[in-house]
């Protein structure tokens, strides 16, 4: 038996069985959090610190709100960066007797305030470029047009800088969205000072400036939908539970049924999962945990499993939702 498993026999006199129980777990609870990840998140947050001082002088000295908005959104970016920095750094402490599975949805948690900082940022640009559409302004489209530009190039980069981090990292999904939601408002202010200067239209600037704030919107919903997903411990992507509790009782010889079988994740990268799982006579519980666990690895890409082995009688078994012979 490794140090991984353990195994104890009760029984409770009235019982017509006894129970064997053997709990297998994957106690790997130490945080896997890349460096990769946190150096290009660092940097890309400072980057986008200093430029956003630019692109605010630029927007008040142009009167342009495309690069104000682009500014605001900026500020939101600088600060989705810096919390998901934060997150890498707190989610590296070790777990403890408090926090036993130590601190790896805090990144969880941060990416759902970005989440949600995107829809407060798309709100007061629409709500600016209302504004604005009413009671239109003078723009500077020169200078507008030459911070729009230098404000792309550095959203470019940034995003280059992301491109290289773990992209299935929700923390990591989130600040991209963030920075391709910004990188599309220096594309539109871009636009705007190009209409504003062929044209002397400059309702271009409110009106693009919208076409920004849906666009994030849509990206926002997403990372929002996600993230709540996981706070809310549903089963990770791509995991039907009928599917592998069918799967576990049909691929391993000796498991007669399980039941009470949860899957969730900690993060996206770290699924989980819970069962009871009910043998004959005759059948070791030992090695049936170790098969489970070897399955749930192997065809399901679950490395942490907790597994509750119980030795019931055939008609006991057949009474759980998931046994041998049944529909499932």
């Amino acid at each position: 038996m490794t140090r991984n498993e353990t195994m104890t026999t009760q029984y409770s006199p009235g019982h017509d069985h006894d129970h064997d129980h053997h709990h297998g777990h994957s106690h790997s609870h130490a945080p896997k959090v890349d460096a990769a990840n946190r150096r290009r998140v660092g940097l890309a947050a400072l980057l986008t610190g200093l430029f956003v001082v630019v692109e605010v002088v630029g927007g008040i000295v142009s009167g342009s709100l495309a690069l104000l908005a682009d500014a605001g959104h900026m500020v939101t970016d600088f600060a989705a960066l810096a919390m998901a920095w934060g997150g890498f750094v707190i989610a590296q402490r070790p777990a403890t007797w408090r926090h036993t599975f130590g601190y790896d949805r805090v990144a969880i948690l941060v990416a759902f305030v970005n989440g949600l900082t995107l829809f407060a940022v798309a709100g007061w640009i629409v709500w600016e470029a209302v504004e604005r559409l009413s009671e239109p302004g003078n723009i500077l489209a020169g200078p507008m047009l030459w911070v729009a530009v230098a404000g792309l190039v550095v959203n470019v980069l940034v995003f280059w800088i992301l491109m290289g981090a773990d992209r299935a990292n929700l923390n990591i999904r989130g600040a991209m969205l963030h920075v391709l939601g910004d990188l599309l408002g220096s594309v539109a202010a871009i636009a705007a000072a190009l209409i504003i200067l062929m044209t002397g239209w400059v309702a271009a600037d409110p009106v693009l400036s919208v076409l920004v704030a849906l666009l994030i919107l849509k990206s926002a919903w997403g990372l929002i939908r996600d993230s709540a997903h996981v706070l809310l411990q549903g089963a990770p992507k791509g995991v039907d539970v009928r599917a592998v509790a069918q799967d576990l009782v049909a691929a391993i010889d000796g498991l007669d049924a399980v039941d009470h079988v949860h899957v969730w994740s900690l993060t996206p990268e770290r699924p989980m999962l819970t069962l009871d799982a009910y043998v004959g006579e005759g059948v070791e519980p030992v090695s049936i945990g170790r098969a489970l666990k070897a399955r749930l690895g192997e065809r399901h890409g679950i490395e942490h499993a907790t597994v509750n082995v119980m030795r019931v009688s055939g008609e006991s078994a057949s009474r759980c939702p998931y046994a041998r012979g049944s529909a499932g």
